[in-house]
């Protein structure tokens, strides 16, 4: 019986695939040009005496909906000079997380009274191929995606981000708003700043939000992979600290060792020419790897930090915010199971979450050392080289304090936890679903102990 079914799917496989629908996404990046502004247009100093790092995870609209719940928890806490949301200076995104992030890095804090309506609520699957019964979507899966560019990039940027590019993002002021993707060939986190479109020759100023969380949130199968193109005839000089890494990689780390490979390729026209980009969770549902790996690569006292942001900063925040739900099954308490779908979907969220927890545990082990190795950089600089970074007259190099928080929905008090944990990854949900995951985070965030701490220890 057993033999005949595998036979029975065999050929269903092999059937599908010779009717299947070539489905691939065309690269929309342009090259770096003569008009390509430094950095790209983006500011480089962005942390205040006073900053918060938020790093979202993946999951869907339900996450979508509980980073939402953070920044207007943050926005509900009053400070002498404004609301905790003020303080955010950074905001790291993979998945779902990314349509929040890039949506407050747009529209700022007018921005956050119409997310829930104008996105959360009405989603997107009413735009999207989703029946799995459906014969064409079956070949399409079989041919590269069930979705492509017109499916869901091309409704999300119409309804939510109408045609914004990066050099939209830097015009505005606020937080840092990275959005990262998953490199599928290489195996590493994609981040779009401009110093990896550096590394490819393009500009990264005229590539759409749009595109660059599509690609943050491209699921392999059911959407086709984003793809951007390296342009190695309008190369220029790389920017001396990037030119350093490449020449001289950090030892040590198999992590970096690995990113450190795909920028080699990315330079290098006979290995690389399209970079096939999937959801940011594949490498690092929690975000963070970015942080860690400018912390390792750089080679400073104070990376990520620049010169100035570190004499400036007085008190750090980061929190890890992770939205994931523990699976929604009974496996547990049968002896049967887990089968089918649901064995590849465990299997896949054992990968993803294995890696998350290792990034957040790498950011963990560096907080400390970087806050002790900040001190040291601002209490060694002369007179003079404290003024020109901008240090106050009345400074304290030493008064510096760094911590970490997370944030999970499994920590969240019983009743709570359990009305968000059965909540889909989906991108479509239902009202309630969005407000509780919304009321979670809220209330979530308001209880950690080291915000708490933070909020008291920033004014003095």
């Amino acid at each position: 019986m057993a033999g005949r079914d595998l036979r029975l799917a065999a050929l269903l496989a092999l059937l599908v695939a010779g009717c299947a629908t070539e489905v691939y996404n065309v690269p929309t990046n342009e090259p770096l040009s003569a008009t390509t502004p430094p950095n790209m247009g983006a500011p480089t100093d962005y942390m205040h005496e006073n900053s918060i790092v938020l790093a979202f995870s993946g999951g869907g609209l339900r996450a979508a909906a509980f980073a939402y719940g953070v920044l207007t928890a943050l926005d509900g806490v009053k400070t002498s000079d404004g609301t905790l949301l003020d303080d955010v200076a950074m905001i790291n995104s993979v998945s779902g997380s990314s349509l929040t992030a890039a949506y407050y890095g747009l529209n700022g804090r007018a921005g956050l009274a119409r997310f829930r309506q104008d996105v959360l609520l009405p989603g997107f699957e009413d735009r999207m191929r989703m029946s799995p019964f459906n014969p064409a979507n079956l070949a399409r899966m079989v041919g590269g995606g069930v979705n492509a560019r017109e499916d869901f990039r091309d409704a999300m940027d119409a309804s939510v981000f109408h045609g914004a590019t990066f050099a939209s993002l830097y015009s505005r002021p606020g937080p840092r708003i990275l959005i990262q993707a998953s490199d599928l060939y290489h195996r590493v986190p994609f981040p779009f700043m401009p110093e990896v479109f550096q590394i490819i020759c393009s500009d990264l100023s005229r590539y759409s939000i749009a595109d660059a969380v599509a690609g943050s949130m491209a699921v392999p199968v059911l959407f086709a992979p984003m793809v951007v193109r390296t342009y190695p005839q309008n190369c220029r000089p790389l920017p001396p600290e990037i030119e350093r890494i490449l020449r001289s990689p950090p030892e040590g780390s198999r992590d970096f060792a690995a990113i450190d490979r795909a920028l080699r390729d990315y330079r290098d026209p006979s290995r690389t020419r399209y970079i096939k980009l999937g959801d940011g969770g594949l490498t690092d549902n929690f975000a963070v790897s970015t942080i860690v790996a400018q912390r390792v690569a750089y080679g400073t006292p104070y990376a990520p930090l620049t010169e100035r942001e570190a004499v400036k900063v007085r008190r750090l925040l980061l929190i890890v915010v992770d939205a994931a739900r523990r699976p929604a099954t009974d496996w547990t308490l049968q002896e049967a199971g887990p089968s089918g779908l649901e064995l590849l979907l465990s299997a896949t969220d054992i990968a993803v979450e294995a890696a998350a927890r290792q990034a957040a545990d790498a950011l963990a082990r560096i907080v400390s050392e970087w806050q002790d190795a900040v001190v040291k950089f601002r209490c060694g600089l002369k007179p003079v080289e404290r003024i020109a970074l901008g240090a106050p007259a009345r400074w304290d190099c030493a008064d510096v304090k760094f911590s970490l928080a997370n944030l999970a929905v499994e920590e969240l008090p019983g009743p709570l936890r359990e009305q968000i944990e059965v909540i889909p990854t989906r991108l479509s949900l239902e009202p309630e679903q969005v407000d509780v995951a919304i009321r979670g985070a809220r209330e979530g965030t308001l209880a950690l102990p080291r915000l708490k701490t933070y909020l008291e220890e920033r004014t003095r």
